[in-house]
């Protein structure tokens, strides 16, 4: 599979190389992962081939963080071949693209590639025409400006990533790495994406359905007093837990359990519990034929309007859309 990277000058650095860095971990995790197959059965998994093709064969990144002089190796004429052509974002982005980048960009895209646009690389994006009557995101702080000069678009600046098939759009900088793990899983599983992520060391999965702002961090530290509660949540998650037996296991009371969790996860007890179900229900439908309702039965929900519910409020989607999403291109 090739991955194109569109390098325009003022490129931002970082996300200019995301592609390279995750695409290429991909190819190490299926390595390792050949390696601990069966060797009479061995995976199949892609091997991804990452081109940087600038604007010029010699570009610039943005000099406000960090001038770097980067020789492509490749010019615009190599989108044409590419199956993904991923749009960094660039400090010009609120000027309008050459000619000959919107026209590469979109013969990319009529010969079949995918293109996903990172942060303000939607603007470059949206000059083509591409998203037009579509959905899209892009960083909180420009997504007012993007749906100002393009009406035709549908600005979510909500959410971390949106896939509307052939055009894929993601919020600010790290997002991007999001976005490159959902195109893993999508067209590799969700093994790969998850060895990958763990080479990266991100986290395996957030969903494009996730808020851009997220004011308190993830799970506890080891050492953190809540950490064992955490634990014991995950492993009874399947159970009817209520406020009262997680506050007995926690040694408090059910007020001070809901401040502290609120404190530092920024959620009550029974929406993180609500999210470790999800997360169960997720992976079932990315890796199993279940029904839906045995999916809600095995991830602790008891019914698919539970399931549904918590779902379409954690990810964004349907749990049928998901396993539609995440089943592509297997």
């Amino acid at each position: 599979m090739i991955v194109a990277v569109l390098a325009l000058d003022q490129v931002m650095g970082f996300e200019l190389m995301i592609p390279g860095q995750v695409f290429g971990m991909a190819n190490l995790a299926a390595a390792e992962l050949r390696a601990d197959a069966d060797v009479r059965k061995p995976p199949e998994y892609p091997e991804y081939e990452v081109r940087v093709c600038g604007q010029r064969r010699s570009i610039s990144t943005t000099a406000e963080w960090g001038l770097v002089e980067i020789r492509a190796s490749y010019g615009l004429d190599a989108l044409v071949e590419a199956d993904l052509v991923v749009v960094p974002g660039t400090h010009r982005f609120l000027e309008e693209p050459e000619p000959r980048v919107i026209s590469a960009l979109r013969d990319a895209v009529d010969n079949g590639a995918r293109a996903a646009a990172m942060c303000v690389g939607a603007f470059t994006l949206a000059a083509t025409g591409l998203l037009d009557g579509r959905r899209a995101t892009t960083h909180w702080q420009f997504a007012g400006e993007l749906a100002r000069r393009h009406p035709d678009i549908d600005v979510d600046p909500s959410v971390l990533f949106v896939d509307e098939g052939s055009v894929l759009t993601s919020a600010g900088v790290a997002s991007g790495i999001d976005l490159c793990l959902h195109l893993i899983r999508q067209h590799a599983g969700a093994d790969l994406a998850g060895r990958t992520a763990r080479r990266v060391v991100v986290p395996a999965w957030r969903d494009g359905g996730q808020a851009q702002y997220i004011e308190h961090a993830g799970p506890a530290a080891a050492d953190h007093p809540l950490q064992p509660t955490i634990a014991w949540m995950e492993e009874h998650a399947l159970d009817a837990l209520d406020l009262e037996a997680i506050a007995n296991h926690a040694s408090v009371s059910v007020r001070t359990l809901n401040r502290q969790f609120r404190e530092h996860f920024g959620a009550t007890p029974l929406e993180l519990l609500a999210r470790m179900r999800v997360d169960r229900a997720r992976r079932l439908l990315e890796s199993t034929e279940l029904t839906v309702d045995r999916v809600a039965a095995q991830s602790g929900f008891g019914c698919y309007a539970s399931l549904r519910y918590h779902f379409l409020r954690t990810a964004g989607v349907s749990p049928q859309r998901y396993r539609q999403n995440y089943t592509a291109g297997r």
